[in-house]
């Protein structure tokens, strides 16, 4: 069996019609959801795209792999996917995405080149890379956000679009009425069409790609397929840049008692820039219907791979997994982007297609289940047939719930949120390492803890869906503060950094030294077996106590 791993950036959970959205049509989503399982409560272990990326990819908690925020290194070593899918006899391949950040100076410490094989996996989040193009090809005084080469880039250039940054000058900007370039990083021409032929945008290129990695490579391989889009820049080529209109915009959740009062970092963050743009309903009815845009595109693409797949009898031995790295408030909760953790942000879309017969009961079926982004890493591993490395991945198998069964399962999903490196952190006056955020789930209650002496905040989702009102303003709900901080305390004590050996390693090491001659703590020998003392009974060979 293979498997499909494709990655959207930034799509919310519920902007696919099989979820409900009223008014945008995702059939391939649907057609994938309709042929397995999908997952309604699937939780990203960080609402940020670097520190949860590094969640999916190494089957870890952000603080046990270390990788909190973009551009934090993924430290040398750090076992990843493709190292266990390598193990069980599977290639793991990388189209697309990672926002992965080398750790040079580590790979300079045990003197691995990044040309060499070993090297060249460990500065690719363990993947063999098809072709990587994190999609950010912003530019300003300083140069380049990203300072690889861009395949994309290279691609438009040869398809004669005259730029040295064709991203940001065509694929992710339109033309304004006298002729001007209308850049997608500026919200008000987020109506406009990219000036790019829909045919050579990100999409369709990366699709493109998928479709040549499918066509030459023989499994088994594990395909990392991982787009930009939905992210912004939220711009969209003809045709799908007037699919949409402030028709379809809904009003913002959010409530003004949320900004009575609120929890510190809540507040500084309601402040930020992207938030007060998203504040203004001129935004929400342009960039929404363009986020629409960029999500229908993606949906066409994906019927793209599918009708490849099918034409091709692939689809009866590939799995497709279908997620995303976090959400996008879209002016929610008077915010913009993601980074905390209402369910806009934290809560993504995960539907899974296993091709086994053991799925064929649950196909077309939902599964309420707490579901962590770290359970794909031993989902994967077990459809490889491998056995799972469970002192080092995190998260737990999804089979079970594939197959019609119903295991023992998680009684909370936890998230964490570093955001040192943020202007918030600075408004707030916090040292880096206070600068930290920590949600708790059970399923009904939402805790939120802010390291740096903050209060938490509390959501009763049962009674408040809408995750207006922050119960822990004041005494009332103290029992389910303290009961999910319990579970907070209880998933702090996890066992994260014992990597090296395995519970069978460490059951099978007991006794050992014994055996080899350490023997410490005996009254008078008779304790153990006389093999056991053989090498120190017996004359002494010589006495030289006198000499």
């Amino acid at each position: 069996m293979n498997i499909l791993f494709i990655m959207y950036d930034q799509l919310r959970f519920d902007y696919l019609s099989c979820a409900g959205h009223p008014h945008l049509h995702t059939p391939n989503f649907d057609r994938v959801a309709n042929m397995g399982v999908r997952f309604t409560n699937a939780y990203v272990q960080s609402p940020v795209c670097g520190g949860s990326r590094m969640c999916y990819y190494t089957g870890r908690y952000a603080s046990s792999h270390g990788a909190h925020w973009n551009g934090f290194p993924l430290r040398v070593g750090e076992m990843t996917l493709g190292d266990h899918l390598r193990d069980a006899g599977m290639e793991s391949w990388l189209i697309g995405k990672t926002h992965m950040k080398a750790d040079a100076a580590g790979m300079a410490r045990l003197g691995l080149s990044p040309d060499s094989e070993i090297g060249a996996r460990q500065a690719e989040c363990g993947f063999d890379t098809w072709i990587r193009d994190d999609g950010l090809w912003g530019q300003g005084p300083d140069g380049f956000y990203d300072e690889k080469r861009s395949p994309y880039n290279e691609y438009l250039k040869g398809k004669g679009y005259p730029s040295e940054n064709p991203w940001a000058d065509f694929a992710n900007a339109g033309i304004d009425e006298g002729g001007d370039m209308a850049s997608g990083w500026i919200f008000k021409n987020a109506d406009k069409a990219a000036n790019v032929r829909e045919q050579d945008s990100e999409t369709p290129w990366l699709t493109t790609k998928t479709i040549e990695f499918i066509e030459e490579k023989k499994g088994p391989w594990m395909a990392h397929v991982s787009y930009i889009k939905p992210h912004w820049p939220y711009i969209v080529p003809a045709p799908y840049h007037n699919m949409f209109g402030a028709n379809h915009v809904p009003a913002a959740t959010r409530h003004e008692v949320e900004r009575d009062d609120p929890q510190p970092v809540f507040g500084a963050y309601m402040e930020n820039k992207i938030a007060t743009a998203f504040q203004q309903d001129e935004v929400r009815q342009k960039v929404i219907p363009a986020y629409m845009g960029l999500i229908k595109q993606c949906d066409d693409q994906l019927g793209r791979l599918l009708d490849h797949l099918e034409k091709t009898d692939a689809l009866k031995e590939t799995m497709i997994v279908l997620t995303s790295d976090h959400g996008d408030y879209l002016g929610d909760h008077w915010l913009g982007e993601k980074d905390l953790f209402h369910e806009q942000s934290v809560k993504v879309p995960m539907i899974i297609y296993d091709p086994r017969k053991e799925a064929s009961a649950t196909r077309g079926t939902t599964c309420d289940a707490l579901v962590e982004s770290i359970d794909l890493a031993p989902t994967f591993v077990e459809a490889a047939g491998g056995k799972i490395a469970d002192h080092i991945l995190e998260g737990r198998a999804l089979t079970p719930w594939l197959h019609g069964e119903t295991p023992e399962w998680r009684e909370f999903a936890i998230s964490e949120y570093d955001y040192s490196v943020t202007p918030q952190a600075a408004r707030l006056g916090l040292e880096p390492r206070d600068a930290r955020l920590f949600m708790v789930f059970d399923g009904r209650f939402k805790l939120m803890h802010a390291e740096g002496g903050f209060r938490p905040m509390l959501f009763d989702l049962e009674t408040d869906p809408e995750e207006f009102h922050d119960l822990a303003k004041g005494d009332e709900h103290k029992d389910e503060i303290d009961r999910l901080y319990g579970y907070l305390f209880q998933w702090a004590r996890r066992m994260s950094q014992r990597v090296t050996k395995s519970e069978d390693d460490i059951k099978a090491m007991r006794g050992k030294s014994i055996r080899r001659g350490i023997l410490p703590f005996l009254a008078d020998g008779s304790e153990v077996p006389e093999e056991l003392t053989q090498h120190y009974r017996g004359k002494a060979p010589e006495d030289f106590r006198d000499s």
